[in-house]
């Protein structure tokens, strides 16, 4: 099915597309006869205001696997698939007032950099290959095959050819300009992306409530598809398809309360704490205060998010299975042939806009999602480039290169990771929600991402090496889970990888001596502060365990054993902090951050409140 953009619209999308190009590199012109440094390449020369970090990490999050994945999924599961966006708000909290400042007071590039200078070159390398391999394979792979298939079903552009498009369009002003032009440019695309996706949410609502107002269409979409409206997933509430044309338990993707006290927590804390293309635009931030207040703002804009990707996939639900091919076609004014049918649930957003969405609309509507589109995909190159540049190029081909040398083997990198995601993404187009593809596979990687970077920045007890064999033993646990009990849900299969490598990482930390050195106590005060922190979570994370233990034969039909990894992060956090304040020895590069870092003012405060009770009400009125 295509579309049929009109003149208007293509007018509309042409001129968005000439606007970003030229904004791109325009704000990345230099003046003649010099050279881009390194930090204007690679972090925006550190100029960027906090109204400029929220909105383009926004940009950079919210892409086709939200409008065209996230929007699938609100189809075949419903309202449950917001638990990405939600509670991500609340971990933006998190880091912002706890990893953010530590990373930009050590003057950070890279994450990996990070842990070269925490632990060791070696531990370094290796999540420095993770992320490459996610961010090629994965991310850029999942988010340009998803572009195309929206340039097919809207336009009529054959796949193969929308997926070079896309990654050139994006590649062209990312690869010259860097990270300069990718972040001012997200401010533009931001205003796009929420504009038209609002637009787009209005008028389904709207047809849903068979034209008398958006209200009437959510009251009509919460009574057509109640079962869509439920946050808290139980096993065998719900079908969806599988891709093969058969059905499987939505449970496997959103297994009950996993989403809020199982790993769906390492899945947010690595994804916004420790992400290269996420976490780099608070590292170009002006100051550690326009950080803080640009991730809080990146947290409202995140709970808006269900709103612009979920509800028009529930509303494409609900017109789908309520009124027969001819009721559409004569509400539309079309034939039958005409309104098309929705065979896979990624299909569900290119439906809605190409047939409730006006002429000239459309063209602004189909510019938001092709914001979304562009600005991921030239953050995730601007940041492949960054990671190879900087923690393999430079350390292990090129110590002395001048920065000329660096942002020149960024720029070929960048042209590299474009060719191979040319390649691979083809091969996506047998799934039927890729949202959910994305989630697994980047799923393998972020418990170890979790334990080692969040010990590395907190527990002065962790050595090089307990970080090294946690790394190596990531990937493999993550496979071993995978093909032992393959009918687990991945999120729970997260959570017992998570569990396995805290062992890990604490058993081989508690042995090693050699790394370790003396080390001063805090001030007696300050211990026994601390030390009345770690008695608190050691006995919240002891009762956690043994509630449920005890409740899991009763409540295993909302995965409320996904509370093991809850229990066991909660002892972590006592054994860190009971450590820190009690041992008289520590790592050599342990970190021990001024507790004035973390410092947020009262306007901070408010903000972090308002994110919690707005989604605390959420999951109270949307729970089951």
């Amino acid at each position: 099915m295509t579309v049929g953009f009109s003149t208007l619209d293509y007018v509309i999308f042409i001129v968005y597309a000439i606007i970003i190009l030229f904004m791109g590199l325009w704000v990345s012109r230099t003046k003649e006869g010099t050279e881009k440094t390194a930090q204007e390449y690679f972090l925006a020369d550190k100029s960027l205001t906090w109204w400029a970090v929220g909105a383009s990490l926004i940009a950079a999050n919210i892409s086709a696997e939200h409008f065209i994945g996230t929007s699938g999924s609100g189809y075949a599961i419903g309202l449950a698939i917001s638990a990405y966006e939600w509670l991500a708000a609340v971990a933006l909290i998190i880091v912002a007032k706890y990893f953010l400042p530590v990373f930009i007071e050590r003057g950070i590039y890279t994450m990996p950099q990070f842990l070269n200078e925490r632990f060791n070159r070696g531990v370094s390398t290796a999540f420095a290959v993770f992320w490459l391999l996610v961010y090629v394979f994965v991310n850029l792979t999942s988010v340009s095959y998803l572009g195309a298939l929206a340039l097919e079903q809207m336009m009529g552009v054959p796949l193969v050819y929308g997926i070079i498009g896309v990654l050139l369009f994006s590649g062209i002003y990312s690869i010259y300009g860097g990270l300069e032009a990718v972040a001012w440019t997200d401010v533009v695309q931001v205003v796009v992306l929420i504009g038209g996706g609002l637009v787009t949410t209005f008028l389904a609502l709207d047809a849903v409530g068979a034209g008398e107002g958006i209200f009437a269409g959510l009251g009509n979409l919460y009574e057509s598809a109640r079962e869509h409206f439920t946050l808290i997933v139980p096993e065998g509430h719900i079908m969806v398809p599988d891709g093969d044309g058969g059905l499987r338990d939505a449970f496997k993707d959103l297994p009950g309360v996993a989403v809020i006290v199982g790993a769906m927590w390492a899945t947010n804390l690595g994804y916004w704490g420790f992400n290269q293309y996420i976490i780099q635009k608070g590292l170009a931030a002006k100051s550690i205060n326009e950080a803080k207040r640009g991730l809080l703002f990146a947290g409202y804009l995140k709970i808006l998010m269900p709103f612009i990707v979920v509800i028009p996939g529930i509303a494409a639900y609900v017109l789908i299975n309520e009124y027969s091919p001819e009721q559409l076609a004569a509400v539309l004014n079309t034939t039958p042939e005409a309104v098309g049918t929705i065979q896979k649930s990624d299909q569900a957003y290119p439906w809605l806009l190409k047939n409730f969405v006006p002429s000239g609309v459309r063209g602004l509507a189909f510019a938001a999602l092709a914001a979304a589109i562009v600005s991921s995909l030239a953050s995730m190159v601007n940041s492949t480039s960054t990671i190879f540049t900087m923690d393999i190029y430079r350390p292990y081909f090129k110590p002395d290169a001048t920065g000329r040398q660096l942002v020149r083997a960024g720029r070929i990198v960048a042209v590299v990771a474009l060719f191979i995601a040319m390649t691979v993404a083809p091969q996506l187009s047998s799934l039927d929600q890729v949202f959910q593809y994305i989630q697994e596979y980047t799923g393998y990687i972020y418990p170890g991402v979790l334990v080692v970077f969040g010990m590395g920045l907190f527990w002065t007890q962790i050595t090089p090496n307990a970080a090294l064999w946690t790394a190596i033993a990531t990937i493999p646990a993550g496979i071993l889970f995978k093909i032992t009990a393959p009918d687990m849900p991945f999120l729970m299969r997260m959570g017992y990888v998570f569990i396995i490598l805290c062992v890990i990482a604490s058993v081989i930390s508690f042995m090693e001596k050699g790394h370790k050195v003396s080390v001063a106590l805090p001030e007696p005060a300050r211990q026994r502060k601390i030390a009345g922190f770690s008695y608190f979570f050691l006995a919240l994370g002891v009762i956690t365990l043994i509630g449920t233990a005890v409740l899991v034969g009763e409540y295993s039909y909302i995965g409320i054993e996904s509370a093991y990894f809850l229990g066991v992060f909660f002892i972590m956090l006592g054994i860190i902090l009971y450590t820190n304040a009690k041992m008289t020895v520590a790592d050599k590069k342990a970190i021990v951050s001024d507790p004035v870092l973390f410092n947020t003012g009262t306007p901070f405060n408010i903000g972090a409140a308002g994110i919690i009770l707005i989604i605390g009400l959420l999951y109270y009125f949307f729970w089951y």
